[in-house]
């Protein structure tokens, strides 16, 4: 079809970017705001996306479908020139339901008279069936937008680039959104940026990132749904993909310049945050903070957010280490310096992350879930560091390395003695701020028993009412031999010695 042709490509890669942007206007109108002005406008922007790509289709003669238009043009008005209520939400489900019979009207290919309730049937079928058949298409649209060809180099490197970008911008929204609300500082420098950048919170930006993504999908659909109409026999066949009929093995590599694009977008961001890092929380600035905001609300406010980046990242090496990336050895090797560069920025937010933790605890204690977080962001900076090495050496097998790492240090967390340790931090801080959750410190294991003692020996009897109570539950165990267990036996021992059997 005219698919095939080259302005047909470019005309392809125009309709889901197209699409995606007039999502993003929607979600920035829409979300959070009134009904007002706002909806004349989407509605005038909504028609010339639909009918540019559908110019083609549009009825002959129009005049049926001028008018039509300018009575879903009137009725949008009134949301910017009436506040009358009742009309206000009727209008809520007239206005779209107009459009949606219009529109199947204008340009539907079945060309369903206006007066007839096939017209109903024939909308229905485009929202809905036509639509969700098309979804699948949009890697393909991309994939032939991107298709090598003698002419038109750089015309097809635009186009990778642009390919990498709608790529980039959800991804860079949730980065961005997770990292302005990790750090007070680098959302201070968003805030030189347009200020409803600034103002967008992390479950704010989610949303609506995931409202223009759906909402993108639903519009490449719908146009393209009256574009290349299906009919039911046709239906199963968008799913089936071309390899599988040609018998051949599937190339799943990532283009070497989306991969850069993509990569690109993100370490810029990362290097601005990482910059921020350096220069107050490892002591460029002195610790300077957020206005009104301590180390341990500035930690707490940070620390999920940047493990997720940091998994964000993770996921992103990951996948182009296994997919690989098709394309010229310079341009490989330049992606292999971008991942590198993730790769170390990567390690940065881990440390920050580290960070922030341990002012937690300085602050509010120590735990065993704070304990094993940390335990997990070391095993994380681990599966970083080979993940790195794999960047140079292509043989590495990552599988074997990350058995072995998961298996060694679930090993080394079971011996480690964890509540002996958090015990022990527990003591060290209250050395310093003279604050200690004894309640707290019951809640651990027999292993914390001696140093449980051993403080409370020295600080004349401080713990003694409830090491009397440990003890008392101990009388009441009355485990056989086979339930022997050399902590318990070893804290009943010493309970008995320092009491006095």
């Amino acid at each position: 079809m005219n698919e095939e042709v080259s302005s047909g490509r470019m005309r392809s890669l125009a309709l889901p970017a197209a699409g995606f942007t007039l999502a993003v206007i929607h979600q920035y109108l829409f979300l959070d705001n009134r009904y007002g002005v706002s909806y004349p406008l989407f509605t005038v922007l909504f028609y010339a996306y639909m009918l540019y790509f559908a110019k083609d289709k549009i009825r002959k003669p129009a005049a049926a479908g001028y008018a039509g238009m300018a009575f879903v043009f009137l009725l949008s008005l009134t949301y910017g020139l009436f506040a009358n209520g009742f009309f206000h939400n009727l209008n809520k489900l007239v206005i779209p339901v107009a459009i949606l019979l219009h529109l199947t009207y204008m340009i539907g290919a079945e060309r369903p008279a206006w007066d007839r309730f096939s017209l109903v049937f024939s909308m229905l079928d485009h929202l809905i069936p036509q639509n969700l058949r098309q979804w699948p298409r949009i890697i393909e649209v991309f994939k032939r937008a991107s298709k090598q060809s003698k002419e038109g180099k750089n015309r097809r490197v635009l186009g990778k680039v642009l390919i990498g970008l709608c790529i980039s911008f959800p991804l860079l929204m949730i980065v961005l959104m997770l990292l302005s609300s990790a750090d007070g500082v680098f959302h201070s420098v968003l805030s030189k940026l347009p200020v409803w950048l600034s103002n967008v919170s992390l479950v704010e930006g989610f949303i609506r990132t995931l409202w223009a993504l759906l909402l993108g999908m639903f519009f490449f659909g719908f146009v393209r749904g009256f574009l290349f109409p299906r009919k039911d026999e046709d239906a199963t066949r968008i799913w089936k993909r071309p390899e599988q009929e040609s018998g051949e093995f599937p190339d799943f590599r990532v283009d070497s310049i989306i991969a850069a694009t993509v990569l690109t977008s993100v370490n810029i961001v990362y290097v601005i945050f990482v910059c921020v890092q350096f220069s107050y929380l490892f002591g460029g600035w002195q610790g300077v903070l957020p206005s009104g905001e301590t180390y341990a609300e500035y930690a707490r406010r940070g620390f999920f957010e940047l493990i997720m980046v940091a998994g964000i990242n993770f996921i992103i090496l990951l996948g182009l280490l296994l997919l690989g990336t098709k394309g010229t050895e310079k341009l490989n090797k330049a992606i292999r310096g971008l991942l590198y560069l993730l790769a170390g920025c990567s390690a940065v937010m881990l440390y920050s992350a580290y960070t922030r933790l341990a002012l937690y605890e300085e602050a509010y204690g120590y735990t065993a879930i704070r304990f094993l977080v940390h335990g997990f962001m070391i095993f994380l900076g681990l599966l970083l560091i080979v993940t790195a090495l794999r960047i140079g050496l292509p043989r590495l097998p990552l599988a074997k390395c990350y058995i072995v790492l998961g298996a060694a240090a679930y090993l080394v967390m079971n011996y480690i003695g964890m509540d002996v340790i958090i015990a022990g931090n527990n003591m060290a801080r209250y050395e310093v701020s003279g604050k200690l959750d004894t309640a707290y410190l019951f809640t651990l294991s027999d292993d914390a028993v001696p140093r449980l003692i051993e403080f409370s020996r020295n600080r004349n009897g401080m713990l003694d009412n409830g090491l009397r109570q440990k003890r008392q539950d101990q009388v009441h165990t009355n485990d056989k031999w086979p339930s022997f267990n050399l902590s318990r036996h070893r804290a009943a021992a010493e309970l008995d010695q320092y009491f006095g059997n």
